[in-house]
């Protein structure tokens, strides 16, 4: 079966499978909202060599949505295929506009709970880009929790205040005190959501002081902007306010705040340790009727995004233009491979270094710096987040190229 097969199956179904839900922990019916037959399991793995990256493992995914919380989540979810080791990189910190989203987040944190001089733990730090930007603005102290992690080459004075441990956090490291605790981009992977943060709870006992910050993918912004790209297996969760605000206080957290960041796409949540159980029904934003209007259109809507790139690379094809594709993340990932062969693109630009010289996951399309394209002359950039438009644009500029833009 060839990648055009793939992708021409059914996609979309309204089926009702009972299930549990990992947030509110009922066995229900739970609405499939996407089914989608085969995607790379680790779509930010780094290969080394096109048949690496075309023989990357595939799964099928199906997105389901539970009325009583609003939260979504992959029913297919398999988490003994993740893989997250030092060959994952899903860093953003290259990008301009996003270290300026970072320093702007770290310093309203600072600000607002006084976290100078503190201790700061983050659960799923990655290469260490954040804790070690918000410990050299605070002068705080650091503990960055992850297996990917990877020392750098030659050590800055930054990272001298930040240990670094090569594991997942988990109950053996209660010994740690915090009195801010981050976890930014991890929570949506996580299979028993409950266990992982009533533990949490117990680890910081009676602390009361201490401030967690939460941050995870938008699915309100993902239903209602069709950020389809943004719907990829590592991706366990879908969190909604209700859904997060559910899990949270469900969990003994009294939630502070729950907003929106970064052009929507992220949501993120504010909480402390409970000092006693409260009612669900007290929390105001556990309220999933926004989200079940969202989820009622979107399968539809889901289908004709497709058909439009379809359409789009047909015109694109039959035009003689080349085409790129910005942004070798899980975003761009996703997009190649749901369009598959249809897709006329030979590379994928990014500006992160470590992915520079790869090859995209199921695909197979090199992965190449900005520079390249000085050569490639494209007549078209595709971008995978709209969010970097003017970033990308600047940096095209300088290479004194003028192509067309096209916001995936």
């Amino acid at each position: 079966m060839t990648i055009a097969d793939i992708v021409s199956l059914p996609i979309l179904s309204h089926q009702k499978l009972e299930s549990r839900c990992p947030v509110c922990v009922c066995l229900t019916q739970i609405t499939t909202i996407a089914d989608i037959p085969a995607i790379p399991v680790n779509s930010l793995l780094l290969y080394t060599t096109r048949s690496q990256a075309l023989s990357a493992q595939r799964c099928a995914m199906h997105l389901g949505f539970c009325e009583n919380c609003g939260h979504a989540f992959n029913l297919k979810f398999d988490s003994s295929l993740m893989e997250y080791s030092q060959h994952y990189d899903n860093s953003l910190h290259f990008s301009q506009r996003f270290q300026q989203y970072a320093e702007t987040l770290s310093h309203r944190l600072i600000e607002r709970h006084q976290l100078r001089h503190k201790t700061v733990v983050e659960i799923g730090c990655g290469k260490g880009d954040f804790i070690k930007l918000f410990c050299q603005l605070g002068n705080n102290s650091g503990i960055g929790f992850d297996p990917s992690y990877e020392p750098a080459p030659n050590q800055s004075e930054t990272e001298n205040q930040v240990e670094f441990i090569q594991d997942f956090y988990s109950e053996h490291y209660a010994s740690y005190d915090a009195d801010l605790i981050i976890c930014r981009q991890v929570l949506e992977h996580i299979l028993d959501l409950t266990t992982f943060l009533k533990e949490l709870r117990r680890t910081i006992e009676q602390r009361s002081d201490t401030v967690l910050y939460f941050e995870v993918p938008n699915m309100s912004f993902m239903m209602q902007e069709l950020d389809i790209w943004n719907i990829f297996y590592e991706h366990y969760s879908y969190f909604t306010y209700s859904s997060l605000a559910y899990l949270f206080a469900n969990c003994g957290f009294i939630v502070h705040e729950i907003g929106e960041s970064f052009g929507r796409q992220f949501l993120y949540i504010e909480a402390k340790p409970a000092e006693e159980p409260r009612h669900l029904s007290s929390v105001p934003w556990i309220d999933p009727t926004q989200t079940r209007n969202d989820v009622a259109g979107f399968a539809e809507r889901y289908h004709d995004r497709i058909e439009t790139w379809r359409n789009q690379f047909k015109q694109i094809k039959r035009s003689g233009k080349k085409a790129v594709v910005w942004g070798a993340g899980a975003r761009g990932v996703t997009f190649l491979n749901t369009l598959g062969d249809e897709a006329h693109v030979e590379y994928v630009v990014d500006i992160n270094p470590r992915k520079q010289g790869k090859y995209v996951a199921g695909t197979g399309q090199q992965i190449v710096s900005p520079e390249f394209l000085k050569d490639y002359q494209p007549d078209i950039v595709i971008l995978m987040n709209p969010n970097y438009l003017s970033e990308i644009q600047a940096q095209v500029a300088d290479l004194d190229l003028a192509p067309g833009f096209l916001c995936a």
